[in-house]
């Protein structure tokens, strides 16, 4: 039976690798040439080389987009990553509740991204409305901080889930050890814990980077870019410079868009994970 499979095994393989190859590596490909091309639709591209990535990084939304989104992905990282572990550090405790407590907080993650920002865009206005400031008629820095509020509720209950089960994976006689060595809570906490975590560490901050850049649902229905274009993220930008703008121009230059912002993420993620697995060789 093993040998019929090890025989065999490409036809088990083939649909899936049909599947990924058709459904990503084609588009893909085809996508970063279009990047170089001036196009109404995929067939009728004319090749402009790059004077759509010119064009892409002259853009004034664009970079105003880099670096608001920027500023989102260090914050939102922050907060959902400390929220995340204080959370789960509670709920492993030996207290009545927590299996509730965990429902309660991973709920928010099945909730969709689109649904989510108009729920999130209600509760604030409402919030706001006693101060006779409407979410929509604020700066940029109120859409900022809202956005921050909404991808802490929704991840927070997400990153928790990891952080316990890493918590949950670290040895007993490590901890009985600290204890009986004196070591106080927090001496335990950064010397045993902490480091034991980083595996999960690494996990949280991937998805939290790979999330805050690729946030688009909730930025569109939260803000929609209000005012003037000054909340946007760069996924939205890109989406509002392919769909928004009229001209056969800015469909290349939403695609050099796309480009310049895949590089972006992927340049980032490799980083943080070859950084945070350094640490982990090191425990």
């Amino acid at each position: 039976m093993e040998k019929a499979i090890k025989k065999w095994w490409p036809l088990f393989v083939l649909p899936t690798l049909l599947a990924f190859i058709i459904g990503f590596i084609i588009p893909f490909v085809e996508g970063v040439y279009l990047a170089f091309c001036q196009f109404t639709t995929v067939r009728d591209a004319t090749f402009t080389g790059l004077g759509n990535f010119a064009r892409a990084l002259s853009d004034s939304t664009f970079t105003h987009a880099f670096w608001y989104n920027c500023a989102f992905v260090v914050v939102s990282t922050l907060t959902i990553n400390i929220g995340g572990l204080a959370v789960a550090l509670i709920l492993t405790k030996a207290i009545r509740g927590t299996n509730a407590f965990r429902t309660v907080f991973f709920m928010p993650n099945l909730i969709g991204g689109i649904v989510l920002g108009y729920i999130w865009q209600i509760l604030l206005n409402c919030a706001l409305a006693l101060l006779e400031q409407p979410l929509l008629k604020l700066d940029a820095t109120a859409g900022f901080w809202g956005l921050v509020i909404l991808m802490a509720w929704q991840q927070i209950g997400y990153m928790m889930i990891i952080y316990i089960a890493g918590l949950q994976s670290i040895p007993e006689t490590l901890l009985e050890a600290a204890e009986i060595d004196g070591a106080t809570p927090w001496q335990s906490f950064w010397k045993v814990k902490l480091p034991n975590l980083m595996p999960s560490i690494t996990i949280c901050l991937f998805l939290t980077i790979t999330n805050s850049f690729k946030l688009f649902d909730q930025n569109m229905a939260l803000t929609a870019g209000d005012p003037a274009h000054q909340s946007e993220l760069l996924a939205y930008n890109i989406y509002y410079t392919f769909y928004g703008r009229s001209g056969p121009q800015w469909r290349g230059i939403g695609q050099a868009k796309a480009v310049i912002f895949c590089l972006i993420v992927v340049a980032i993620s490799l980083i943080q994970l070859r950084a945070t697995r350094k640490k982990e060789v090191q425990q």
